[in-house]
């Protein structure tokens, strides 16, 4: 052992590369680096750099990981610098026996990116084992008869080095008469055979001591000695002859114990005890795998053979007579292999987690299948069981590599039982199978997705602030903060500053509140645009739309546009014909809401009247007529107060006092009025004595345009000229000034048509010419108030001009929440422009449509425009038509002709009307 351990020092570590063709593939197969040393290298010797041998740097060994997978632990990677260092004892005689190849094979595993790399490191011997002999001394007993040339087997060393460091010579000390023959086994194993060179005579010398030596050849040399003791015998001529000198059997390795292998046969010429023979094994002390029957020479199993551990035995066999001649034979049995190991799966680097993005061939684990036999009892096939994303590669001989073969989803399947069978291809095959799990682990790949595709709710106004309206909820399957969801608001219609007055989101939770109380009179509906975010990285969210419908309640009260309160809060006063009949229109309650649907649906009620029974309210139109004729006891000021209801629960209410006088003409109702007004206003009586100014310098100024009209037309041949002053007299003028949109007035030229009656009273005119877009009729009274009217009924040989459809009414304009919120309700008439404009936008409508039944305004036929605020099946049968509350002062007709239809009755007191001031005009 001493000098094997000195010979290592010339050992040299090299790793023997690949031929150039090969590293062409290496992208294909796995990498293989050899080694080669001396056994018996003490721990912790570098075999070689294996982080260097395969292309790996100093920096990347802490990220790559670089270690040895293996049975036995020989080897193990240094993890500073890479070099491969044994890690055991390295018997090359224990490892590999009388191979004449030693070689131990592993792989190398290094991780980011997981690779394999096979490495062979190669054993060479070294002559630390000294040839030994069985005995140390043998005994030959020769007859003094023998003859010269005579040979007799000597027992043989054994050495458990291979090569030249086995055992190659022996040597027999210096003798006269005897020599020494060494012969080789058909195993190439070497034995001595001493030779008989002179004939020996026992009465010379009776015996004779020998030394033999056993020799290998290493450097340096080993031996070892026997002692051989020659006794001469007396003559016994004949030695025993075996039937053969070698016998070859073979025995399948599966033999029962006890079944015969063969039966050698010896025979001696000689007679008596000189020819019995007995047979016996020559190294019997080795053969524990089979028996001797020492009489018949029958030799039987004793232990089961295992072709795995002893491929063959050579057995030397010797019979001796009894004379103590010895004859020898060498028996060689052959074990056959049969298929009677399973094939083993032996996973290797097994990863505890894979993610579920990884790419297609990516390495996951590292097997090897081994089985004992050999032939095609060895050869294995394996097998990946089940329809699973993954994939076996060969890398080399029973080896075999686990990679993905398809897409990883963790969502659908969170693991795989990954089961591999080996077959081997024995008659019959044998099988094995081996199964892991394999658990994928999760990446942020999958975004929230809302339970609906989109929200609506409805909420009522006038919430309390904070409420919960909503919850919005989105799932996402993926794990930890990849499925954990928040919820914020990323857009709406509202403005952004205004946004977060209105509603706010719980990012936890995605209940959405809100932050004030809403009103539906100033907002009807909104959207808003929520995002659902996960925590991965990078976050993946998605978008829905929640649109928030803000439901009206009966919050705000009827208000009363007409009869409106003069500068001092008193009512103002409308004059009625005293031979008004019963059915006469004498004025209309115009009230709106700014409610919506029913509680906008609004009915009038006469709560208190100064002579019971003579007026009458309609109950949705407003229209005050007379009841009955006026009486003789009946006064001549009349007292009247409406209510107006709304439709909604509980409904809200609004009064209007109407002060009616019966008089014929203004005169007539002065002194009435005077009679009215007990405390003197000044400001009242200034306002009376400009309005009496402004209507004689309204009759003059029409009586001169009737003038100058008249004498216009005299002088025209055309007669249809006269047409306009059939009923009365006529005066057109043009637009005095171009439409200025911008100035926030409905401009309108106008054709003026006057009758000038003894009474304050307004008749319908007729006019032949045609009137131009963006015109209207107007007429007046003498107070200087100006009407829009449309052609009488009896107008009958001449068609009315189309309605001009330039103008329509705004949001604001309308009658509801934006066209009543500016309004004063203590002034005569509305004190600011945007409410007169309403009310000019109104009567307008009403007159515009009276010319023109189909005429509708911003909306379908009789809705008024309604269909844009309560829905296109919300028609003026199911609310109240506000062009209906429009009238003419003084007059008993209406501006209208829808009410007269809903009400089932006409106008009472036009025709009448009409027919007195053709009598007077006639006069």
């Amino acid at each position: 052992m001493g000098s094997g351990a000195g010979a290592r020092g010339w050992a040299e570590r090299r790793p023997v590369l690949f031929p150039f063709l090969l590293s062409l593939f290496c992208l294909a197969l796995s990498e293989q680096i050899r080694y080669r040393i001396p056994e018996e290298m003490p721990e912790g010797s570098v075999v070689g750099n294996l982080a260097k041998d395969l292309r790996l740097s100093v920096h990347e060994l802490p990220t790559r990981k670089l270690r040895v997978s293996s049975e036995k632990p020989y080897f193990t990677v240094s993890a500073e610098s890479g070099e491969l260092l044994v890690s055991s004892r390295l018997d090359r005689e224990q490892i590999c026996g009388k191979k004449p190849a030693c070689a131990l094979e592993f792989e190398a595993v290094a991780e980011n990116p997981l690779n394999f790399y096979h490495v062979i490191v190669e054993i060479e011997d070294v002559n630390d084992h000294t040839p030994k002999f069985t005995q140390n001394s043998f005994e030959l007993q020769i007859s003094e008869s023998t003859k010269p040339g005579a040979r007799f087997i000597l027992g043989s060393a054994h050495d458990a080095d291979i090569g030249t460091n086995s055992l190659q010579n022996y040597q027999l000390s210096p003798d006269d008469h005897f020599s020494l023959v060494i012969k080789e086994k058909l195993d190439g194993s070497k034995y001595p055979e001493l030779v008989l060179k002179t004939p020996l005579d026992r009465e010379e010398q009776t015996s004779y001591h020998l030394t033999l030596i056993a020799l290998d050849f290493g450097d340096p040399p080993l031996s070892s000695t026997a002692q051989i003791q020659v006794l001469v015998t007396d003559a016994n001529d004949n030695p025993p002859v075996f039937s053969q000198e070698l016998y070859r059997v073979e025995l399948p390795e599966n033999v029962l114990p006890g079944t015969t292998v063969l039966r050698v046969m010896a025979t001696d010429q000689d007679e008596g005890v000189n020819a019995e023979i007995t047979f016996s094994f020559t190294e019997a002390g080795q053969i524990t795998q089979f028996d001797l029957n020492s009489n018949t020479g029958e030799i039987t199993i004793l232990n089961a053979l295992d072709f795995e551990e002893v491929k063959e035995y050579s057995i030397v066999l010797e019979a001796k007579d009894g004379g103590g001649m010895i004859a020898q034979c060498t028996v060689e049995i052959e074990v056959l292999d049969i298929n009677d190991n399973v094939p083993e799966v032996i996973f290797q680097s097994l990863p505890d987690l894979i993610m579920e993005d990884t790419k297609l061939g990516t390495h996951i684990a590292l097997l090897k299948i081994r089985d004992k036999d050999s032939g095609h009892n060895g050869e294995v096939t394996c097998k990946l069981e089940g329809d699973v994303p993954f994939k076996i590669l060969t890398t080399s001989r029973n080896t075999y590599k686990l990679v993905t073969d398809g897409v990883l989803d963790r969502e659908q399947t969170p693991e795989y039982n990954i089961t591999i069978t080996a077959t081997d291809r024995g008659k019959p095959p044998f099988s094995s199978s081996s199964s892991i799990t394999l658990h994928i682990g999760d990446v942020n790949d999958n975004m929230p997705v809302f339970e609906r595709a989109s929200y609506v709710v409805h909420v009522a106004e006038n919430n309390p602030p904070g409420t919960s309206i909503t919850q919005v909820r989105a799932l996402d399957p993926d794990l930890g903060p990849n499925g954990h969801v928040s919820y914020s608001i990323v857009a709406s219609d509202l403005e952004p500053r205004a946004l977060s007055s209105y509603v706010s989101v719980s990012a936890q939770s995605g209940v959405v509140f809100a932050q004030r109380a809403f009103d539906h009179e100033q907002l009807r509906a909104f959207e808003l645009t929520l995002q659902a975010r996960d925590h991965g990285s990078p976050a993946l969210s998605a978008n829905v739309s929640l649109r928030v419908l803000v439901g009206d309640r009966n919050d705000n009260a009827p208000r009363v546009l007409y009869p409106a309160l003069g500068p001092d809060g008193s009512a103002l006063f409308d004059t009625v014909p005293r031979a008004a009949q019963p059915g006469y229109l004498v004025t209309k309650v115009v009230a709106v809401d700014a409610d919506s649907g029913h509680n906008a649906w609004l009915s009038y009620h006469v709560l208190q009247a100064s002579e019971p029974g003579l007026f009458s309210v309609g109950l949705r139109t407003g229209e005050v007529r007379t009841a009955r004729v006026l009486g003789d006891r009946d006064a001549a000021r009349q007292r009247l107060l409406v209510a107006v209801r709304d439709g909604g629960q509980p409904p809200l209410s609004a009064t209007a006092t109407l002060l009616l006088v019966f008089a014929d003409s203004l005169q007539e109702a002065l002194p009435d009025l005077s009679d009215h007004s007990e405390p003197t206003d000044p400001q009242g009586e200034l306002q009376f004595y400009l309005v009496v100014a402004l209507a004689l310098i309204s009759v003059l100024f029409l009586l001169a345009v009737i003038l100058a009209v008249a004498l216009h037309l005299r002088r025209s041949s055309s007669p249809t000229a006269w047409g306009c002053f059939q009923p009365g007299v006529c005066v057109k003028s043009g637009p005095v000034v171009p439409p200025n949109y911008s100035e926030g007035t409905l401009p309108y030229s106008y054709n003026l048509c006057v009758a000038h009656t003894g009474k304050t009273e307004f008749n319908f005119l007729k006019c032949n010419e045609q009137l131009s877009s963006g015109q209207d009729i107007l007429c007046g009274d003498s107070s200087g108030a100006l009407f829009p009217l449309c052609n009488s009924s009896e107008s009958t040989s001449h068609q009315q001009a189309p309605p001009n459809t330039d103008w329509r009414f705004s949001q604001a304009q309308r009658p509801g929440t934006s066209g009543s919120q500016n309004g004063d309700e203590t002034g005569t008439w509305p004190n600011n422009q945007f409410d007169t404009e309403m009310l000019q936008a109104m009567i307008l409508a009403s007159a515009s449509e009276a010319a023109d039944g189909s005429s509708t305004l911003g909306g379908g036929a009789g809705t008024m425009g309604l269909s844009a605020r309560y829905g296109p099946q919300f028609t003026l049968q199911h609310v109240p038509d506000y062009r209906q509350n429009v009238y003419i002062p003084g007059s008993n007709a209406t501006l209208t002709n829808a009410a007269g239809k809903r009400d089932g009755k006409a106008p009472a007191g036009g025709n009448g009307n009409k027919k007195k001031s053709g009598k007077k005009e006639k006069k």
